[in-house]
């Protein structure tokens, strides 16, 4: 690494290459000259030597990067004139052509003939001296570098040091505590400022010796509370068009006396924040750089919390125009030592595995009912709750045991992460002719991944009764999956069962019963409900209805809950076999009706009175219209920054194109690059540009989606399994999921953006459906019952928007034998191919194109001008005949060459 050597004639410090070292500010006082001088001049200097240092730091580069691809040429052309200089004859094999080959000889030259003419012994003095000198330049553009770089962090050191000594002294003359003047620090003290509500800050002065009072020259210095921000403000002078250009010399003028109070919006940009504090825009983004926020481009949109910090750097007190935020929240639990004497609630056993184990035939038989076999698909897509009653050995204990059912469909993940996070026992089943699948290590990983949310787990191996059955085997395949069952030395509890014989269901009823008394489950029996909200829908009749977990609390009719951003007066309170309910305690399901909007299925519920509960609603929109706005602003921010990385792009690309075409017609016009070598880089460039623009505008095609349901969990479920399907060229985009039948609205809407409506089950009413056919273009109305064959329509209609592909198929191929000139009356001489059909069929309706070479290089691709047997012209030529052809625009055609004679069709793409 390269040292500053001795002084030049300004008494500066440089490396061997002249570039000035930077020298280390240890003293501010000693750099300013006062300790009342301004440090904005000191600050500009340091910014304008950054820029000088930074733009030699880009020049060097760019040299650096022409120097590691000029070495390995000249290595290359050195090593070849070398080899030359040997005078030894190379032995090859020439194609005569596909099949036969000759035995090649090429005699040694004695000149190098490329550029321009040397011996071989000048060239190879000329390449290894310009090798040297290409070596040298290269290290000492790498110690440059790193030189620079050297300087660039010690003048930003400087420039953080002489503003941090600013600040501490700002700070000093208004009185204000001692803190380090970071981000993070600012925003705590801000924090801290708005909550006391002390607007002014007016300075206290400094304490005295007991009964004694201040001198009046001491008191002079002491700011007012009127005039305290005047010490230290300042308005800076305008932005300097140059970036080299010195720093003004002009005093600063000064800013307002007092303390300015501002609004502003939850998202702003840089260029509107610095009209509205007053400031000049390149002073506030020096400001930005300061304070650690690293982008200070002009339509940057900051946060509020960025912007109230730039704002107070400029003595700005801001404020946001908004209603103080309302919510509820959950009361606190008992504590440990009396939670024994709260009484048992019933376990919460969610019942999960692969789809198909027989899940809801297990449930079935505990409730005597008969779910399964009205099920879409043969596959459970809702979460499904109830409580059954349980008969243990002996006296005491619990007898009632919540059961809740989750999907087995991939498709379903976010429906079993939403069971597992409510439920106190996990029942694992597994097929026994089956043994483990994706979904069953799904759960495993829900249940035992976070090994500080830990759930109690049951193995149930069904299906004993089957044929193919095999236990032990299924057991061996959840050891290597991690679950060690008791039989095998581990701690999980197994149970075999058959469902449909009834076997071994008494056993799992005694088994679960007992993990729940071991674990002792209790819950608070009085006060407002709190739980969660499994599943949501729409109910003709019955309008919004939740199906609800109490897990503290007793919920009753006419209570208010909250859940989310909807509220509900509960009108309805059912069991979720349909009978109504006077009161639900801790560890029941029921059905909730009487929600204004339809609650989303995981979201917690609390129990509140109606005021609070519409002030909570209220609060929480307006938190997400905040989020949302503030993800757009993000989302702007990151489009806007890959505009400008394009924008860029193609002004480097244009840089460089320049500086190649300069060099080469600098070596043209010296006698060294030959013209056409130099049109042929050009067209390259020219086509390298174009084809950067065109892969920056490509925009990917969507498919526009509405999803409908019957519950809030498959709304959920269905946008999760076709969100995902697409490739970089077509993707799906949903642009509305609500709960319900597909409704006239949908359709206009869909109508209005060229979408669809996907209805998961659901059906469409007739009136529905005929307005959809009415309409022009017809609006897609798709519903269906099973999940996975929406999804295969989905990816069917997303690999229609993929643009064809074309594929060329060959119909005959000709080999050409000898050329002949034919010279027209008038016209100039024209090459015809003698050709011989190889394979297939030569049309002279389809298009051709010319193979040359070992490696088939494609020379030429149109028509054919003739297609000529002996004197007469034909329409086509079959294999074994022999033809002359020409071709259109192409007459350079060799012998050996291949003519294929094809066409293309366009193939629809899949996903």
């Amino acid at each position: 690494m390269a040292t500053c050597g001795e002084p030049n004639s300004a008494n500066t410090k440089t490396n061997p290459r002249g570039i000035p070292c930077a020298t280390f500010v240890d003293d501010v006082v000693a750099v300013l000259g006062s300790p009342d001088k301004d440090v904005m001049p000191t600050l500009h200097g340091f910014q304008d030597a950054i820029s000088k240092y930074k733009a030699m730091e880009m020049n060097i580069t760019q040299r650096r990067k022409g120097l590691l691809q000029k070495i390995p040429d000249i290595s290359k052309t050195l090593e070849m004139v070398q080899y030359l200089k040997k005078r030894k004859a190379i032995d090859t094999m020439f194609e005569l052509n596909d099949t036969l080959y000759a035995r090649a000889s090429i005699e040694p030259v004695s000149r190098a003939n490329v550029m321009l003419s040397y011996t071989l012994d000048e060239a190879i003095d000329l390449l290894t001296e310009k090798l040297q000198v290409a070596r040298k330049n290269l290290q000492m553009t790498s110690e440059d570098l790193g030189f620079l770089r050297d300087q660039i962090t010690t003048m930003e050191v400087n420039t953080a040091r002489v503003h941090n000594w600013d600040v501490k002294r700002r700070r000093e003359r208004v009185q204000v505590p001692k803190a380090q003047h970071t981000y993070l620090h600012t925003r705590v003290a801000l924090a801290k400022h708005r909550t006391s509500g002390d607007v002014s800050r007016p300075p206290q002065p400094t304490p005295n010796a007991p009964g004694k009072t201040m001198p009046a020259q001491r008191k002079s210095q002491v700011p007012s509370a009127k005039n305290w921000a005047q010490s230290g403000a300042r308005k800076y002078a305008p932005q300097h068009k140059n970036t080299f250009s010195p720093p003004p010399k002009a005093p600063l003028k000064q800013e307002a006396a007092h303390t300015k109070q501002i609004s502003l919006p939850r998202v702003i940009s840089v260029e509107h924040l610095a009209r509205i504090l007053g400031v000049n825009m390149r002073m506030l983004q020096f400001r930005m750089e300061k304070i650690g926020l690293t982008d200070t481009r002009a339509d940057h949109l900051l946060k509020f919390e960025d912007a109230e910090l730039l704002a107070a750097e400029y003595n700005a007190v801001t404020s946001v125009d908004e209603e103080r935020a309302f919510d509820i929240h959950a009361r606190p639990f008992v504590p440990a030592s009396e939670q024994a004497s709260l009484p048992l609630r019933p376990p919460v056993v969610t019942i999960m595995g692969h789809v198909d184990h027989g899940k809801t035939t297990l449930l079935d038989t505990l409730r005597s009912s008969s779910v399964a076999q009205g099920e879409a698909g043969g596959i459970t897509q809702h979460i499904g709750a109830f409580s059954v009653p349980v008969q243990r050995k002996g006296q005491g204990g619990i007898d009632t045991v919540t059961f809740l059912d989750t999907p087995g469909h991939a498709a379903f993940s976010m429906m079993r992460s939403r069971g597992a996070s409510v439920t106190d026992i996990v029942v694992l089943v597994v097929a026994a002719d089956d043994g483990v699948m994706p979904q069953t290590k799904e759960v495993i990983q829900l249940v035992h991944g976070d090994q500080g949310t830990r759930v109690p787990l049951v193995v149930v191996i069904s299906k004993i009764d089957a044929p193919n059955a095999d236990v032990e085997k299924v057991k061996y395949a959840l050891m290597g999956a991690g679950i060690a069952v008791e039989e095998l030395g581990g701690e999980i509890p197994c149970v075999e069962i058959s469902a449909r014989k009834h076997i071994g269901i008494d056993t799992l009823e005694e088994t679960l019963a007992l993990l729940a008394e071991l674990a002792e489950l209790r819950a608070e029996k009085e006060g407002a409900a709190e739980g969660r909200v499994l599943e949501s829908r729409v109910e003709k009749g019955r309008g919004n209805v939740a199906t609800v977990l109490v897990q503290r609390g007793v919920l009753r009719p006419s209570d208010t809950v909250l859940a989310g951003t909807a509220w509900a007066k509960v009108r309805q309170l059912t069991q979720p076999d349909g009978k109504p309910t006077k009161a639900v305690y801790p560890g029941y399901p029921a059905q909730v009706a009487g929600w204004r909007e339809l609650p989303a299925a995981g979201d917690a519920f609390l129990g509140a009175d109606e005021a609070a509960c519409k002030r909570a609603v209220e609060s929480r929109k307006r938190r997400l219209e905040q989020a949302s706005l503030l993800e757009d602003a993000e989302k702007i921010d990151e489009t806007r920054r890959r505009v400008a990385e394009a924008e860029l792009q193609r002004e480097r690309l244009a840089y460089e194109e320049r500086q190649q075409l300069r060099e080469l017609r600098r070596k043209e016009s010296e006698g060294s690059f030959d013209a056409d070598a130099l049109e042929a880089v050009t067209q390259a460039q020219r086509a390298a540009r174009a084809l950067n623009e065109t892969h920056v505008e490509k925009a990917r095609k969507e498919l526009l989606l509405i999803l409908k349901g019957d519950f809030s969990g498959t709304v959920e479920a269905l946008s999760g399994a076709v969100s995902g399907i697409g490739n970089t060229e077509a993707v799906v985009r949903i642009v509305s999921q609500s709960v319900g039948d597909p409704t006239e609205g949908d359709v206009h809407t869909a109508h209005a953006i060229g979408g669809q409506v996907l209805g998961f089950n659901v059906k469409a009413p007739k009136g529905v459906q005929s307005l959809a056919a009415r309409l022009q273009p017809r609006v897609a109305v798709h519903c269906d019952d099973v999940i996975y064959r929406l999804m295969e329509h989905v990816t069917s209609q997303v690999a229609a928007l993929l643009p064809p592909v074309q594929e060329l198929r060959v119909h005959g191929e000709a080999h050409v034998s000898q050329i002949f000139q034919i010279k027209g009356s008038g016209r100039a001489a024209k090459s015809i191919a003698g050709c011989r059909v190889t394979n297939g069929l030569i049309s002279r309706a389809n298009q051709v194109r010319i193979l040359r070479g070992a490696q088939r290089e494609e020379v030429f691709r149109g028509k054919l001008d003739a297609l000529r047997q002996v004197k007469k012209d034909v329409s086509e030529m079959r294999k074994g005949t022999e033809c002359g052809m020409s071709f259109d625009g192409f007459d350079e055609v060799c012998v050996d060459d291949v003519v294929q004679c094809f066409t293309t069709v366009d193939v629809p793409q899949t996903l």
